[in-house]
């Protein structure tokens, strides 16, 4: 099976070449966070310097206990013995997936490396789709019809993953889909692999996150990080919470023995860091608030620059990620330019526009559906200097280069608008 980059640093990618040849970008392509290192994650890396052992392959004591804290504060009680670092989320689930065995369940849409991951590990994604506006579980009903039909065609069907809050529609699935989600999970017999690396960052308090393990604690793991939350993606630091029951210590087991012959044990100084930031002390409190409040501002800006050109698109709830839909478009694209296709709108926005998002078809969809995830956290300055000003603004929305980058979206839009609107006009006479 042929390997690729993943499209969303591959997308990247692109957009960085483009910087480079001094061409107009618009970046909404890349999931990353796009701000500052807070100078006490700074100081906390740097006093953990003398971490140059290998260390324990589950990860540090102190960093299992932290983050077995931080599930408390949510109330999932969680037994340190149970949790397992890795040098980032995405290898633990890609260890997980090893260890569970199995065709999995994904949500369509889902993140890329889901499908991906499954593929690599040598099994097949079951792909099903989300209730409306309920991004990141599969749909109930529509699951335990899938995997029934799965296993009486013979394959071997053994877990299934949400992800709540959502990449990439940033929506945040009901207590009730999230509890008829494990209820299915629990009749059939599958594992939840449940990723909640977004759940800090929802835009308004009165949004709750339920997560599977509320309601079947016995078979869901969950794995979190720091990448989103705190925009240390380049740190690589994830965590893993293995359900406190039979299964969950056999794929405890099987989870350690495999990340000792992958990555025997995460950084050492990373880890001191990251225990000190699951403690979450005030500063850390204060800069995630920050962080969620300018994702929600800035997301919320752009979903109205979209719907005001007439693309559909839900209202965003968390993270900075939203998934306008293009299919008021598909005759003009199909009679104007000959796009059919999502892969080929994505690609026309960014070799005539510069602007970057990933087509449906990337998380699960089929190719024929016009819609688009549009990450808006690298909007918020390209500088340190910038970034900060965006946390600490109060409508970063006005900032100037914030502003550009709002404009430009319009600009596209309207001038895309524009020559549909003139294809149409000239096919109707």
């Amino acid at each position: 099976m042929p390997i690729t980059v993943s499209a969303t640093l591959a997308v990247n990618e692109a957009l960085t070449l483009r910087r480079r040849q001094g061409l107009p970008v618009l970046p909404m392509g890349f999931g990353e966070a796009g701000l500052p290192v807070h100078p006490v994650m700074r100081d906390a890396l740097s006093t953990g310097g003398d971490q140059n052992g290998y260390g324990p392959v589950a990860g540090l004591r102190e960093l299992r206990e932290a983050a077995a804290g931080y599930w408390e504060r949510r109330s999932l009680p969680t037994d340190p013995d149970l949790v397992v670092a890795g040098p980032g989320s995405k290898p633990l689930l890609y260890a997980l997936l090893l260890a569970i065995g199995g065709d999995v369940a994904v949500a369509a849409p889902s993140w890329v490396s889901y499908a991906a991951q499954t593929q690599l590990v040598g099994h097949h994604p079951v792909f099903v789709p989300t209730p409306p506006a309920q991004g990141g579980v599969p749909d109930p009903e529509l699951l335990a019809e899938a995997v029934t039909g799965a296993r009486a065609e013979g394959r071997d069907v053994r877990a299934v993953i949400v992800t709540s809050p959502d990449n990439p529609t940033g929506t945040v699935a009901s207590r009730g889909t999230v509890r008829r989600l494990a209820q299915v999970a629990r009749e059939l017999d599958l594992l939840v692999v449940s990723d909640e690396i977004y759940r800090d960052l929802v835009h308004a308090p009165t949004t709750v996150v339920h997560s599977p393990a509320e309601f079947a604690p016995e078979r869901t793991v969950i794995t979190t990080g720091l990448s989103k939350n705190l925009a240390l993606g380049g740190w690589r630091i994830g965590v893993a919470r293995l359900p406190h029951s039979e299964t969950g210590r056999r794929l405890h087991a099987d989870l350690l023995g495999i990340a000792s012959e992958i990555w025997s044990s995460p950084a050492g100084p990373v880890q001191r860091a990251a225990a000190y930031a699951f403690g979450e002390p005030s500063e850390i409190a204060d800069m995630v608030n920050r962080s969620r409040r300018l994702h929600g501002i800035v997301a919320r800006a752009v979903a109205d620059r979209f719907l005001a050109a007439g693309v559909t698109v839900i209202a965003p709830q968390a993270a900075f990620y939203l998934y306008p839909d293009f299919g008021a478009w598909r005759e003009w694209l199909a009679a104007e330019h000959d796009v059919t296709t999502g892969p080929e709108l994505a690609r026309m926005l960014l070799e005539r526009y510069g602007m970057g998002v990933l087509p449906a078809a990337e998380f699960g969809e089929g190719a024929e559906a016009l819609r688009m995830r549009a990450a808006t956290s690298l909007l918020y300055g390209e500088t340190e200097a910038q970034r900060y000003s965006a946390l600490a603004a109060e409508d970063p929305t006005a900032l100037p280069w914030i502003r550009a980058h709002l404009d430009r979206l319009s600009e596209v839009l309207d001038e895309v608008c524009s020559e549909e609107n003139t294809a149409l006009s000239a096919m109707a006479s």
